[in-house]
């Protein structure tokens, strides 16, 4: 059925709105998160709702976030002109979320119904569906952890938080490019696909340190480089007992990990580049790669011996999702043929 399918350039075009929104929201959550917002709401509602439009409702919402370990223990001095600026960007990030579920849903049942979509799709679609609800569901286990006793979210669920969003956006993509070249026939190398199952495993590892690193805001410690502080690895990295913990849990052991696995990652894309510089592919779906993986490190060197401002914290994480996306690509151009 799908050979004589022809797809819909609209699906196309709803599925890139799609990926589009999703790197939205990792600017979101970004800003979020490095704007320390993520518990200025104490609720949560499923259902949605709108934002305090009073005096009298702003200052029952800043009543409730004053019982919350966060104001208690490390914004006790914010007056209510402080709480705005922390809960608008908590309230857009939730409000926005959800406006992907209907950019997803209500399109979606559209397209089924006009049988833009084949059937051979219709699993593929219920997981970037089922993904999409999973990732809300983390958001809400992720910020819970920070209304309890200690005030700052689980960097483990913040992990997961993130690599779910980021797998979503490479699945949905994925699907795209597979939707895209329906009936086409086109042939494709397999020649990077070894090369390119590593180096999507390398770079899923590094987005996982990388939230580490936010998560244990690990990013504002040996702001220097290519030494930590004049060392390969600063003794801090080894402070922890036992060991291994260090560099899971240890904010000097998660930036060593993070800053040496990014190099790592540079000279086996570099070597990928020059191994397969003769090839067909090699400007459509290597260079690109190496392009973005370069640009990638270079961004986490400046954030870092920057201290981290905002707005390179957000870049370098979109940039993370974008060079993502590009191995995605390149593994479908070597994906085998049927």
């Amino acid at each position: 059925m799908t050979e004589d399918f022809r797809p819909s350039k609209w699906v196309i075009r709803w599925m890139y709105l799609g990926i589009a929104m999703v790197l939205a929201m990792v600017v979101i959550g970004g800003i979020t998160r490095l704007t320390h917002s993520g518990l200025s709401m104490v609720h949560w509602s499923f259902t949605g709702s709108l934002p305090p439009l009073t005096e009298e409702a702003w200052q029952l919402e800043f009543q409730k976030y004053q019982q919350s370990p966060e104001f208690q223990e490390v914004h006790s001095h914010f007056q209510l002109a402080e709480f705005k600026s922390i809960f608008w960007w908590e309230y857009i990030h939730r409000m926005f979320g959800r406006l992907i579920g209907l950019v997803f849903l209500v399109p979606f049942a559209v397209f089924l119904f006009k049988k833009q979509i084949p059937r051979s799709f219709y699993g593929r679609f219920a997981i970037i569906l089922g993904l999409g609800a999973f990732q809300a569901l983390l958001g809400w286990f992720m910020v819970k952890s920070g209304l309890v006793d200690v005030p700052r979210v689980s960097h483990y669920r913040l992990a997961a938080h993130l690599s779910t969003a980021f797998l979503a956006c490479a699945y949905i993509y994925w699907v795209l490019l597979e939707y895209s070249y329906l009936g086409s026939g086109k042939a494709f190398s397999q020649a990077l696909r070894k090369p390119a199952l590593i180096l999507i495993g390398l770079i899923g590892v590094q987005i996982v340190f990388g939230a580490f690193v936010a998560g244990l805001r690990a990013g504002f410690v040996h702001n220097t480089w290519p030494l930590m502080d004049g060392e390969f690895m600063a003794e801090a990295a080894l402070s922890l007992d036992p060991a291994w913990l260090n560099f899971i849990e240890g904010k000097s052991g998660v930036q060593f990990v993070h800053r040496t696995l990014a190099l790592l990652i540079l000279a086996f894309g570099g070597q990928l580049a020059f191994k397969f510089r003769q090839t067909p592919l090699f400007q459509k779906v290597m260079l690109p790669v190496v392009v973005v993986l370069t640009a990638q490190v270079v961004l986490g060197i400046v954030a870092l011996l920057a201290h981290v401002p905002i707005w390179l914290g957000v870049l370098h994480q979109v940039v993370a999702l974008i060079l993502l996306l590009s191995v995605v690509r390149m593994l479908f151009y070597s994906r085998p043929t049927t």
